[in-house]
């Protein structure tokens, strides 16, 4: 399983037969331009965890031209599907058997809206269980004990954790939510985009250290395989 950081909070998670987006946001995003291509992706399946532009931007873009299956909350394949897209729903808790292995949507404590305002549902994270992996996408949000919960069903290989801090949780409470899902290994994303979320990358990566945990920071386009 390789995972390939897009920038901000956009994966690509390549399986041997499979591929999937996450929280597409591309065009939008300046460092990422002249790195990555939409017109290059061709994904099964995007992987939503909220409605906020910066994860949406180029969701039906991606899913039109790839004719891609979206993955979300109810109210979010709702708005895909009144598009004319395909999509599958999910909600809080429940976990679906796809051609390419398990997802499991569970809680984030954030907000979800479109740009227009309209609802989004609430927003959540994605425990994929593919290739004898299990990996925990939590999407944006803040630290909470349900990440408690995770371990007592899953075994984790791979954490991808927000830690741009004042949006998401920062470096700090991303240790902390490594320790309640007991995971070591940390992949940090939706950091450095814009302003309010820039990072010390040496910092993080020392405080992750001292915690006896290993923080992997990617370059758009860097590859990670687990």
């Amino acid at each position: 399983m390789k995972l390939t950081f897009l920038g901000h909070a956009s994966l690509l998670i390549t399986l041997q037969d499979k591929t999937l987006l996450v929280d597409p946001f591309i065009t939008g995003n300046e460092k990422a331009s002249g790195k990555v291509d939409i017109n290059d992706l061709n994904p099964d399946y995007i992987l939503v965890t909220h409605a906020h532009q910066d994860h949406t931007l180029d969701v039906e873009q991606i899913a039109k031209t790839s004719g891609a299956t979206i993955v979300s909350n109810y109210e979010i394949v709702v708005h895909y599907q009144n598009k004319g897209l395909e999509a599958h729903p999910m909600n809080h808790g429940g976990q679906w058997n796809f051609d390419f292995g398990r997802l499991k949507y569970v809680n984030a404590i954030h907000t979800s809206s479109f740009p227009d305002g309209s609802y989004g549902g609430q927003p959540g994270g994605f425990i994929l269980s593919a290739e004898n992996k299990e990996i925990y996408i939590a999407g944006d949000t803040a630290l909470t004990m349900d990440m408690k919960l995770i371990p007592m069903q899953t075994k984790l290989d791979l954490a991808v954790l927000p830690i741009g801090d004042n949006f998401t949780m920062g470096v700090d409470n991303a240790i902390l939510a490594s320790d309640f899902i007991e995971c070591a290994e940390v992949l940090g994303y939706h950091f450095d985009t814009f302003g309010y979320i820039e990072i010390d990358h040496d910092d993080a990566k020392r405080k992750f250290k001292e915690a006896g945990k290993t923080l992997h920071l990617l370059n758009i386009g860097q590859e990670l395989t687990i």
